[in-house]
């Protein structure tokens, strides 16, 4: 379990270091079952991720009870717990990056204007609608938008996506913030050109063993 927990902090730093998770904003968790109980590892809330020790990390049941033994978990467990109802889900990253927050103060989907957009599961990456951060709501919210999807913006707050373990989960981070800066670029320079369905669903067919580690055409 050490392992694991040292693991998250090492993936945290490297989402800090890329300017992911600037600061002390976002958070990174993982699936763990203790004690028989299911549940995940969190990252804690405010802390800075440097100097970090594996007896920071809360461990929180997917019942909404949390450990002693770590620090308060991030004040957006919720939105953690309410993704990890999908069993294959390993891994969840929410980040306030540049580029996707700046998205996701517009409130809208983006559009198929890239055949990596398939990447993330779908001919769009949705939007939830705005909730308060931690809140029950927000969780569900996200969680609608992240049907059949492993990436989503929050209105006016950030992104989150999820993998099946942290290190893939910082990489589709870091994907959908790509993404988000060439579709930004593009529509400062004029209407993007979308794709068609039949574009889309092509793109989606080629990309269908990605999430087995397969990589997909470039």
């Amino acid at each position: 379990m050490s392992d694991l927990r040292a693991e998250l902090i090492r993936v945290a730093l490297s989402a800090v270091a890329s300017g992911l998770m600037p600061g002390v904003s976002g958070n990174l968790s993982c699936r763990m079952d203790k004690d028989g109980a299911s549940g995940f590892y969190i990252t804690p809330s405010g802390m800075a991720y440097e100097g970090l020790t594996s007896d920071d990390i809360p461990w929180v049941s997917l019942a909404g009870e949390w450990d002693s033994e770590g620090r308060k978990p991030s004040s957006e467990w919720r939105l953690h717990r309410g993704l990890y109802a999908k069993p294959d889900v390993g891994a969840v990253l929410h980040a306030h990056s540049p580029y996707a927050t700046a998205l996701a103060c517009l409130n809208r989907d983006i559009p198929p204007f890239h055949y990596m957009i398939a990447r993330f599961g779908g001919d769009t990456v949705r939007c939830a609608p705005y909730a308060p951060f931690g809140s029950q709501t927000l969780s569900e919210y996200a969680g609608e938008a992240m049907r059949d999807r492993t990436a989503c913006l929050l209105a006016n707050h950030g992104m989150v996506v999820c993998a099946h373990d942290p290190a893939a989960a910082l990489l589709v981070g870091q994907e959908l913030e790509t993404l988000c800066q060439h579709y930004a670029l593009a529509c400062q320079i004029g209407e993007p050109t979308l794709l068609s369905p039949k574009d889309m669903a092509d793109a989606l067919l080629r990309f269908k063993d990605y999430a087995a580690g397969i990589t997909p055409p470039g």
